[in-house]
């Protein structure tokens, strides 16, 4: 005689909402508000003082591309640029190394460049360096170089200390008469596994 074993089973259905609106007259009116409540909120967290002069997010997202540029070009670009010693001669540097990203840093960055070369603080490994000068450059002479480097610290750092999700677990009704929350996804009591759908990705997704 088979023995029956204890199961249990998850359903996952999925609630699709459809609105019919004059779509062009809603999304307007929506956007006007969320325009209206960001501004607000803006305003009262800002406080007194200038408003900041670009946003953090935005210099830490330009630095993390440029740093991946650079460590593409590196072996091209560095013995070009560590023998530049004018705008012109970083421009070319980079129109000779970098190419097809060159555009990015010249010539509009051209003299912020050579500025921030001639740091006495910058690293001498490649990695150190290719940090230190997307990092620079990313505040792209709205701020300094310094300034740059300070913001995009704090945001990677922000970044590194923000909470994720390392485990989650279900609520379960098991047939072997345990209810409550599941243990590695299956019932603490018994040991029976959720049985999840083979599409679940298109549920969880």
């Amino acid at each position: 005689m088979s023995r029956k074993l204890p199961h249990i089973y998850l359903v996952y259905q999925q609630f699709i909402r459809i609105i019919k609106v004059n779509g062009r007259e809603f999304i307007a009116d929506m956007t006007e508000t969320m325009n209206n409540i960001e501004t607000s909120k803006s305003r009262s967290e800002r406080g007194r003082g200038r408003p900041p002069k670009i946003r953090s997010s935005e210099v830490y997202g330009r630095a993390e591309n440029w740093r991946g540029i650079l460590e593409q070009v590196w072996d091209r670009l560095w013995p070009l640029l560590s023998n530049a010693h004018s705008e012109g001669e970083v421009t070319k540097a980079f129109q000779d190394g970098a190419s097809p990203y060159d555009g990015n840093f010249v010539p509009g960055l051209s003299a912020l460049t050579l500025q921030v070369l001639q740091e006495s603080t910058v690293p001498k490994r490649p990695k150190p360096l290719q940090r230190y000068l997307a990092d620079s450059l990313a505040g792209v002479g709205v701020v300094t170089p310094r300034r740059s480097r300070d913001i995009c610290a704090q945001e990677r750092a922000a970044r590194e200390n923000t909470h994720r999700i390392l485990r989650y677990e279900y609520y379960i009704e098991c047939s072997c008469g345990y209810s409550g929350r599941s243990k590695d996804h299956a019932c603490p009591k018994c040991g029976a596994e959720i049985l999840f759908p083979v599409n679940i990705g298109s549920f969880m997704s």
